[in-house]
């Protein structure tokens, strides 16, 4: 699972610099569910930076689902990092994975996205709510230092003045300022879980993210930014009673 993990800052900041982006169809790989889910539920993964859409079944992520006889169908697109470089990830994962799956009958969507698909997953999301029963961060990539020491220092997020900015150059003051607006009660947020280890290099975003969550929807445990990490945060997850889905 060391493919699924974003590899670190200078990695990350490399990939700015010089990744390329797409706007080809997402290929996705689909799971049908032991537990026939009657076409009404699916899981759709995000991956991470580094990552592939193949890691969730070669971890044991779409397993640990059958295991406990959920029934929910699950969906691996192939969202890599030149979908978020050309602004394409929430169309292409609308039109090539949400509205199909609509098509045949699905009718709630759970997004689970780890490290930089975890951002993906709630950029999604503000745009698209409808879409969305749930939504899952395991480990998540939620900005850079800068804009997360701003609002720190002014004592927390419902403290913190965005100010004016222009959303389609500034995706990180764009995106809190939503999280701020949601916690507050002006705007919608998904019902949202974040899992997160407490050594994990991303734990500023992380834990500023969870002074805005019920207690009961964060799980923080010992653990970095690893494979191992990830997949207990999953597993706990999953044996949540709050983990809702149309039975």
């Amino acid at each position: 699972m060391k493919r699924l993990i974003t590899h670190g800052l200078v990695i990350l900041m490399a990939t700015l610099l010089f990744g390329c982006s797409t706007n080809a169809p997402l290929r996705t790989l689909y799971y049908q569910a032991d537990n026939p889910s009657r076409g009404k539920n699916m899981i759709i993964f995000l991956r991470g930076r580094g990552g592939s859409h193949e890691d969730f079944a070669d971890e044991g992520f779409v397993e640990a689902v059958r295991e406990r006889l959920l029934p929910v169908d699950m969906a691996a697109p192939n969202a890599h990092f030149g979908y978020y470089m050309g602004e394409t990830l929430i169309p292409r994962l609308k039109e090539d994975v949400i509205e199909p799956a609509r098509r045949d009958g699905y009718e709630h969507f759970w997004l689970v996205g780890v490290s930089m698909g975890g951002l993906g997953a709630l950029l999604y999301a503000r745009e698209h709510p409808d879409d969305v029963a749930g939504v899952y961060v395991i480990s998540p990539f939620l900005g850079w230092p800068s804009i997360l020491n701003e609002i720190n220092e002014t004592g927390g997020l419902m403290n913190w003045d965005p100010g004016p900015y222009d959303a389609d150059k500034d995706w990180q003051r764009m995106f809190w300022h939503w999280l701020q607006q949601g916690a507050a009660g002006s705007r919608e947020l998904p019902l949202l879980y974040l899992g997160y280890g407490t050594e994990d290099p991303y734990l500023t975003g992380q834990a500023l993210l969870a002074t805005i969550l019920p207690a009961d929807r964060v799980f923080a445990i010992p653990g970095n930014h690893t494979a191992k990490t990830m997949r207990e945060l999953w597993l706990i997850f999953l044996d949540q009673d709050g983990f809702y889905l149309d039975r």
